[in-house]
């Protein structure tokens, strides 16, 4: 019986119960938050705050990077990474450089509409790029950096003064209201060559921090029932031992937590299920662990610690035999497990361990360090981790399998974010103390653990 065997028994009831950092901190972790850490402040221009979707591959900025990178500055500077004058000038710079960007239904020479932003950015100017949709859920990853920022710097000097106005300025005109469109709930995009997505934000994904977000709003607050649509259609089931709100790529039950504390919070589903979302999610990871330790796909290297399935990049859209098996494999895309669906090409990334380790340090910090010893600096780098790898697909050209090259931003910041989460909860902390998120969570029905103990106080 190995390790990690011992550590966990697979009965539902044996879960072990982790709600902060280990009792003994591994310095690996610092190492590889620092190196991570640095890819923000390296690739992202200060002069306009605009991180691009990928490094070095060429592309434009993702607006949701951008929220990552904005929840990433406080943290170096709470690492000493940077100084505070430094990480204030930062934010500055981009709440400055977002608010100057031209708004308009137009569909060129805009940076986006009714608050929103589109999903892709031009790095240079910040106006829209690949034709892409104005997005709902990236242009919220924005604002949940925006809103940590507002409430980090808390100073009574100009600058950060300044933050918090910008900060309400961004967050307050984003109409919530007009992204409903004709539906129950928020819409997933609009374009102004097409008008609204016809899908809508509902059922467990990453998005439930759009629901606080827009549910809190002062201006264009959504109504309670938008997120009694969200709840309606959650599948609640088995999956490898586990029961939970099915979701198959972890990211989806890590990016509201990487800001929101849902440790004792429960909403109306979880109270008839007497868990919360960090139990959930908790769950959700050593249901993956369960399944890529068992590997009933034999692809190569998969183990109790060689595992990870999420949103990220991959080989290539190709097929061929491996090892006597026909594999079909794909380039980005969203991997991973449930009981509704899986999606799975042998590709492994360390962001989906890495955004787990505040739900279950015991097996994501031995996955973290098994990659990179056994990869070395096929995968690890001076930036942390390459986006993913694949040891399955071998070409004479990738005869140790193929490793990416490039850095994803909505990759990094988990990696950064669940790291100080797991050391602290400072995030955490910060996130509790902003009226906008508390008004969110009380509108969507939640109650209990962090939220009843400020009432009571």
């Amino acid at each position: 019986m190995t390790r990690v065997t011992l550590l966990v028994c697979l009965s539902l009831s044996a879960i072990p119960c982790f709600a902060g950092k280990p009792k003994e901190w591994d310095p690996f972790l610092d190492s590889l938050q620092r190196r991570t850490i640095q890819w923000f402040l390296d690739v992202t221009p200060r002069n306009t705050g605009l991180t691009p979707d990928r490094w070095p591959t060429p592309s434009p900025s993702s607006i949701a990077a951008v929220g990552f990178g904005l929840t990433v500055y406080p943290i170096a500077a709470e690492r000493k990474i940077v100084s505070r004058r430094e990480a204030v000038s930062r934010v500055l710079k981009t709440f400055r450089f977002l608010l100057q960007r031209p708004q308009s239904a137009d569909a060129t020479a805009t940076a986006g509409h009714k608050g929103f932003f589109y999903h892709f950015v031009d790095l240079r100017d910040g106006t829209r790029a690949w034709n892409c949709e104005l997005s709902t859920v990236d242009t919220g990853l924005l604002m949940m950096g925006v809103l940590f920022c507002q409430t980090y710097f808390d100073k009574t000097n100009p600058d950060e003064a300044e933050v918090r106005t910008l900060a309400d300025s961004l967050y307050r005109r984003v109409d919530w209201k007009w992204a409903m469109g004709n539906a129950p709930s928020i819409v997933m995009g609009w374009k102004p060559e097409e008008g609204f997505h016809t899908l809508t934000w509902y059922g467990y994904t990453e998005a439930q921090f759009l629901y606080v977000l827009a549910l809190g709003s002062p201006t264009y607050p959504l109504p309670r029932s938008a997120y009694e649509h969200w709840l309606s259609s959650y599948k609640w089931a088995r999956h490898y031992g586990y029961e939970y709100v099915q979701f198959a790529p972890l990211f989806g039950h890590q990016y509201t937590q990487c800001w929101l504390d849902m440790r004792g919070l429960q909403d109306a589903f979880m109270r008839t299920k007497n868990i919360d979302y960090f139990e959930n999610s908790k769950r959700a990871t050593y249901s993956q662990w369960t399944y890529m330790k068992e590997n009933p796909r034999q692809f190569r290297d998969y183990s109790e610690t060689i595992w990870g399935l999420t949103a990220c990049d991959g080989p290539g859209d190709t097929s061929f035999v491996v090892d006597g098996v026909n594999r079909t494999f794909i380039g980005y895309g969203a991997r991973g497990t449930s009981s509704v669906w899986t999606n799975d090409d042998g590709t492994i990334t360390a962001t989906a361990s890495a955004g787990s380790l505040p739900f279950a340090p015991e097996i994501c910090i031995l996955a973290l360090k098994a990659m990179r010893g056994k990869y070395g600096d096929r995968l690890w780098t001076e930036y942390g981790y390459v986006d993913a790898f694949n040891p399955t697909f071998i070409t004479p050209s990738t005869p140790h399998g193929w490793f990416d090259h490039d850095y994803l931003g909505i990759d990094q910041g988990p990696i950064v974010i669940m790291i100080e989460n797991l050391r602290n909860g400072f995030v955490w902390e910060v996130m509790k103390k902003n009226p906008y998120i508390v008004e969110g969570l009380k509108r969507a029905g939640f109650s209990g653990g962090w939220i009843d103990a400020a009432k009571n106080r």
